[in-house]
């Protein structure tokens, strides 16, 4: 890696911790999704399908489309977005994998 790609890397682990202050939390364990109803009428159904979400960051959208029914793979960038989206993950029974 080149060092703007490490100081990309390493801004990333710094914010997540960050962004996941930000984002819904309760109400993707509520309701098991935090997409927006454009998205979901524009994907359609996706059970049983295999997706891949790149650039997951903590992982919300992926373990969203997982309770939809997908098999999801969420890749990032980041080192610490992958920890936290692993650790959401655990909460509940998803088919997700993070990278």
């Amino acid at each position: 890696m080149n060092n703007k790609e490490i100081v990309n890397r390493e801004f990333w682990d710094e914010v997540a911790p960050i962004h996941i202050k930000s984002y819904d939390i309760e109400k993707l364990r509520k309701t098991g999704c935090l997409i927006d109803n454009i998205q979901l009428e524009e994907v359609g159904n996706v059970k049983g399908k295999t997706m891949l979400h790149l650039q997951c960051h903590i992982g919300t959208d992926t373990i969203s489309w997982a309770n939809k029914g997908a098999i999801v793979t969420g890749v990032d960038f980041s080192f610490e977005s992958i920890e936290i989206a692993e650790k959401l993950s655990l909460t509940k029974l998803y088919h997700t994998d993070f990278k």
